[in-house]
């Protein structure tokens, strides 16, 4: 794996992965829910195809849940990479409340063009 910062834009709504020279080489777009409760909701993985394989996208799945864990939110992930990811990683990610994923997918319906 290639040595990547990774920093939360909350207000962009993007976890970015940072390369040597500061470049973004991945991210996870996302957005917060707020009602049923609060909640991170993971839509796009994206590692730009020069620096795929290198173990960037589980890299930022796992700050992700780390980001989450803090501030004693869920992940309600709609991402497929980030689903899956969490499937192989049952200590690092909890299940999301399938309520949570309703939610999250009805905010999604109702703000088309965010994703």
């Amino acid at each position: 794996m290639s040595d990547v910062q990774i920093r939360d834009d909350r207000a962009a709504g993007r976890l970015e992965a940072l390369g040597d020279g500061g470049e973004v080489v991945g991210r996870i777009e996302y957005f917060v829910l707020e009602s049923p409760s609060r909640a991170l909701v993971p839509v796009h993985t994206i590692v730009e195809p020069a620096h795929e394989g290198k173990g960037i996208a589980g890299s930022l799945a796992r700050e992700l849940y780390a980001v989450a864990a803090r501030e004693d939110v869920s992940v309600a992930p709609l991402c497929p990479y980030v689903v899956k990811w969490a499937e192989r990683h049952p200590e690092e990610a909890p299940a999301a409340d399938p309520r949570l994923l309703q939610a999250a997918k009805e905010w999604l319906v109702a703000h088309p063009g965010r994703f």
